[in-house]
C-alpha cells in the first residue's frame, strides 16, 4: 500500500506535467503591449501564440514572438530569422523585394557604395563587393556592408573578408560613431547605445544580428558565403582565395515619408511605379548614377534626402 506521502508526490508530478504541456514549458508565454498613444495597439495586452510563445526563445532556430505597434491588426505573430522572402529584403546578387512585393535586381558596381534608403531622418548605404569574369559585361555583386546615419549618430556593420568560410567563426564587424564596437558572441547577446536608440541583438551564436533603430527601422542580417553549389549554378567563377562573405538582409521601416528615396526606399513611396520588365527571369532596375555615394556613411548621392534629427519612438514592452 502506498503511503500518503507517495500519493501526494504522484499527484504533484501529474499536475506539473499537465501544466507544462498546457503552457509549452515551465515559463508562461510572453505578453506584449505598445505604450505610445498613437499606436492602434495602445495598451492592449497581446498574448504570444503557442507556436512561438517567447519574444527571445532560447533556441537560435526557434521563431520569436513579435508585435508591430503600427499594425492595425494588433496581433502577435511568429517571426523567423531567415530573410530573402518578404518585402524589404535584399539578398543574393543582390535580389530585392520591394514594398509592393515585386522582385527586382540592382547590380551596381563592385567596390562602390549605393544608397538603399534615404529619408529626412534616416540614411542606409550599402557597400557592394563583386567580380567580373572574362567575357561578362557587368559585375556580379553582393552587399558586404551597411552604413546607418540617423539623428547625430552613425553605425556600420560589415561582413569581414575571409578566404575559407568557417561557420564556427564570427565574421561580423561593427562600429558606432566611428569607433569599433564589440557585441559578444552567443545567442541573444546584445548591446544598446546610451540613448537607447540603437539596439544590436544576436539572433544566433554568431553571424546573425538584429539591428533596431527605435521608432525608425529594423534590419535582420545574416552573413553567408558564396557556396560551391551557387558558384556552379550561376558560373560566378569565385577564386580560391575569397569566399565573398556577404549579407542577407531583411528590413522593416516605420513611418517613412512619402518622398523616401533609395534603391529600396523608393518602393515605399505612395506614387511608386515599378519600372522593371515584368515576365523576365531577372527584372533589373537601374539608378546607379542616382544612388551612388562616395562612402558607406555619406549622403551625397543625387537623390539623397537625409537631414538627421531626433524623433519620437514607439516602445514595445514585455510582460511576464
Amino acid at each position: 500500500m502506498q503511503s500518503a506521502e507517495s500519493k501526494w508526490m504522484a499527484m504533484f508530478l501529474l499536475l506539473f506535467v499537465a501544466v507544462t504541456m498546457e503552457t509549452g514549458g515551465a515559463m508562461p508565454p510572453d505578453k506584449l503591449f505598445c505604450i505610445k498613444p498613437w499606436s492602434p495597439c495602445h495598451l492592449k495586452v497581446i498574448r504570444c501564440p503557442k507556436e512561438c510563445p517567447y519574444t527571445k526563445p532560447k533556441l537560435p532556430q526557434a521563431k520569436a514572438c513579435y508585435l508591430d505597434c503600427y499594425s492595425p491588426k494588433c496581433e502577435a505573430v511568429c517571426q523567423g530569422h531567415k530573410p530573402c522572402h518578404h518585402p524589404g529584403s535584399g539578398c543574393h546578387d543582390p535580389r530585392f523585394i520591394g514594398a509592393d512585393g515585386a522582385v527586382f535586381y540592382f547590380h551596381g558596381r563592385k567596390d562602390e557604395h549605393f544608397n538603399l534608403v534615404s529619408d529626412p531622418n534616416l540614411q542606409i548605404n550599402a557597400r557592394f563587393i563583386g567580380l567580373r569574369p572574362a567575357g561578362r559585361t557587368r559585375d556580379f555583386t553582393w552587399i558586404q556592408a551597411l552604413g546607418f546615419t540617423y539623428g547625430s549618430h552613425s553605425f556600420t556593420v560589415e561582413a569581414a573578408r575571409v578566404k575559407q568560410w568557417d561557420s564556427n567563426v564570427d565574421h561580423l564587424k561593427f562600429s558606432y560613431d566611428g569607433k569599433p564596437l564589440l557585441v559578444p558572441e552567443g545567442h541573444l547577446s546584445d548591446w544598446k547605445s546610451l540613448d537607447k536608440e540603437l539596439t544590436l541583438e544576436r539572433t544566433g551564436t554568431r553571424n546573425s544580428i538584429r539591428v533596431t533603430l527605435g521608432g525608425i527601422a529594423e534590419a535582420m542580417l545574416n552573413v553567408v558565403p558564396i557556396t560551391k553549389e551557387d558558384d556552379e549554378i550561376h558560373n560566378y567563377r569565385i577564386p580560391s582565395n575569397d569566399s565573398f562573405a556577404h549579407f542577407e538582409v531583411q528590413f522593416r521601416f516605420i513611418g517613412l515619408s512619402p518622398q523616401v528615396e533609395g534603391v529600396l526606399g523608393r518602393t515605399y513611396r505612395p506614387d511608386y511605379e515599378n519600372t522593371a520588365k515584368r515576365g523576365v527571369l531577372m527584372p533589373v532596375v537601374g539608378g546607379e548614377d542616382k544612388y551612388k555615394t562616395s562612402s558607406l556613411l555619406s549622403a551625397d548621392c543625387k537623390l539623397c534626402l537625409v537631414s538627421p534629427k531626433e524623433g519620437d519612438e514607439i516602445e514595445l514592452h514585455i510582460l511576464r
